[in-house]
């Protein structure tokens, strides 16, 4: 009988331990720890899972003030990017023209390959939510644009 006793306890015990070592990543929009972003100032971050500077999935929301601009820059991984709110203004190439934007709206989903040079803006208040494995960072095309050199 103790043995029997003795494994189910075991058996509870590593369930456990299993169920918390898995235990899923849960974020409340009131609960995210909102921070500045040294080369975005202005614009702020959100980690909700993982760390986007290390290897492995990471999840993180950045919020834009109306009328922002993001200068050309690149990733060196995929961006998987969904826009939660306002509408974000994406171009691809080395210099900001507004002229070449397509326009995603609330609800939209796009990808930008890995060293993909692109840009953004935005005329309302716009949360977006990145996903992708990491580690990753952000290069300016042009390094005057980058405010951590200044």
């Amino acid at each position: 009988m103790k043995r029997v006793f003795s494994f189910v306890m075991f058996g509870a015990l590593v369930f456990l331990v299993a169920a918390c070592a898995t235990a899923p990543a849960s974020v409340l929009p009131a609960s995210a720890k909102w921070g500045d972003i040294p080369a975005l100032p202005g614009a702020k971050i959100a980690v909700l899972d993982g760390n986007p500077s290390q290897a492995g999935l990471f999840v993180y929301r950045l919020s834009f003030p109306a009328n922002y601009k993001i200068p050309p820059h690149y990733h060196p991984i995929v961006e998987n990017v969904t826009v939660i709110s306002g509408a974000v203004n994406l171009g691809h190439g080395d210099m900001l023209d507004p002229a070449k934007t397509t326009k995603y709206p609330a609800g939209s989903f796009f990808t930008v390959p890995a060293t993909m040079h692109h840009y953004g803006w935005t005329d309302q208040e716009t949360v977006v939510q990145v996903h992708g494995t990491g580690p990753t960072s952000l290069t300016f095309v042009n390094p005057a644009d980058d405010p951590r050199k200044k």
